[in-house]
């Protein structure tokens, strides 16, 4: 094989293809240029990239070439073994030090038996893809230093600070479980990341909800045909949360209690029950209205035959001029107890399936006060739909 290439004469050559023989060749385009290994292999011409020049001298790529051609020889595609060999050592790193990717995939896998849903439902990876991943994804975590985690979070730190609070939130979870699980990382970074930032003066902004005294003429506009007013007035009456209610079933009502599976309420998996709901006898109306158009067993269905969604719901507020939003009922409902002595603290809490006590308190105390809720719902439905004035006398059963 006889070599035609020189290493000064490389510099002085015009730009194009340079042929060193052996199937080297330079792919000149001025001051820079790609080495190429061509051969064929089962009759089949292919190219081999060996690194740019003059990163990689004349003397490396042929000393490259030489190399792959020994595998050449030995029957197999440099090419093939080359990939091979590179997804290998790619999988061996990933076990040792993977990406922030991997590692948030890691790490989700063992936290989602303890998420509602899978993690689905409160869209605890959200964050992460959204704003964490697209910048520090692909880098592994041994390399994530405190700079790269600010330069991820900053566009949103102060325009969507809640969410850069829950994507750090998280992005902190994510580096705390890798370090307990023997990866080289350092938590730290997250947290200096954090003081780069800087202090935001954020001021939550409630949920539009509707005023108590305006609950009687929102109820009024709310026809009683469509599927989306019946289950905002289910909203009303039984305080339950979006999910519990368009997800409700006839399955679920029995002898005027409707009980709410655990997968529908509010709160970590395993650490919620199943809620028990005294209907009151407007809301009793409401299922037997609703029980001729029901489709799979549902109270609410959507257009598929799924549960009614909270855009139809929010929609259909906007559309009768409402500003307040579905979830704002249970604040509606918690004034006007405020407001009226409608009921005690403690069973008016209960009614919002609100956590009553410590833990130890909650051990002992293991009524969910349905006897007491019950009459409060009553007065609370006959406030609702006109019958009883705003002046409610308190309610014996719920003092």
């Amino acid at each position: 094989m006889k070599n035609k290439l020189t290493a000064t004469g490389i510099k002085r050559v015009a730009p194009g293809k340079l042929h060193d023989g052996g199937g080297l060749m330079l792919n000149k385009t001025g001051d820079t240029g790609k080495w190429v290994y061509r051969y064929s292999h089962l009759k089949r011409r292919r190219e081999m990239g060996l690194g740019s020049w003059p990163t990689v001298s004349l003397a490396d790529a042929r000393a490259e070439r030489d190399r792959w051609a020994q595998v050449l020889a030995s029957g197999k595609d440099p090419i093939e073994v080359r990939n091979a060999q590179r997804a290998a050592e790619l999988a061996d790193r990933s076990r040792t030090d993977p990406t922030f990717s991997e590692m948030v995939a890691i790490v989700f896998e063992a936290k989602r038996d303890g998420l509602r849903g899978g993690g689905k439902r409160g869209r605890w990876l959200s964050p992460l893809e959204g704003y964490v991943l697209p910048v520090i994804g692909h880098m592994r975590m041994s390399e994530i230093q405190q700079t790269d985690i600010h330069r991820a979070l900053k566009p949103i730190w102060r325009a969507k600070h809640p969410t850069a609070i829950k994507a750090v939130n998280r992005t902190r979870i994510v580096f705390r479980e890798a370090k307990l699980m023997g990866y080289d990382c350092e938590p730290m970074a997250v947290d200096q990341a954090q003081y780069r930032l800087g202090e935001v003066l954020h001021k939550a902004t409630p949920m539009p909800s509707t005023p108590w005294q305006d609950i009687p003429a929102l109820w009024d506009r709310l026809g009683k045909g469509a599927v989306s007013d019946q289950c905002l007035r289910f909203m009303i009456l039984t305080l339950v949360r979006l999910d519990g209610c368009a997800g409700a079933r006839f399955d679920e009502i029995e002898d005027g209690i409707w009980t709410v599976p655990a997968e529908r309420m509010k709160g970590r998996e395993g650490k919620v029950e199943d809620f028990r709901v005294p209907l009151s006898a407007e809301a009793m109306k409401i299922v037997r209205e609703a029980e001729p158009f029901a489709e799979n067993g549902l109270l609410f269905p959507g257009a598929r035959g799924t549960p009614i969604s909270a855009t139809a719901l929010e929609k259909r507020l906007t559309h009768i001029g409402e500003a307040g939003r579905p979830h704002g009922f249970r604040s509606s409902f918690r004034s006007w107890v405020q407001d009226t002595d409608a009921s005690s603290w403690e069973v008016s809490e209960k009614i919002l399936a609100h956590t009553i006590g410590s833990k130890v308190e909650r051990a002992y105390a293991r009524s969910d006060l349905l006897d007491r809720r019950r009459p409060v719902m009553e007065a609370w439905a006959d406030y609702v739909t006109g019958r009883a004035a705003a002046n409610v006398v308190p309610i014996r059963g719920g003092a």
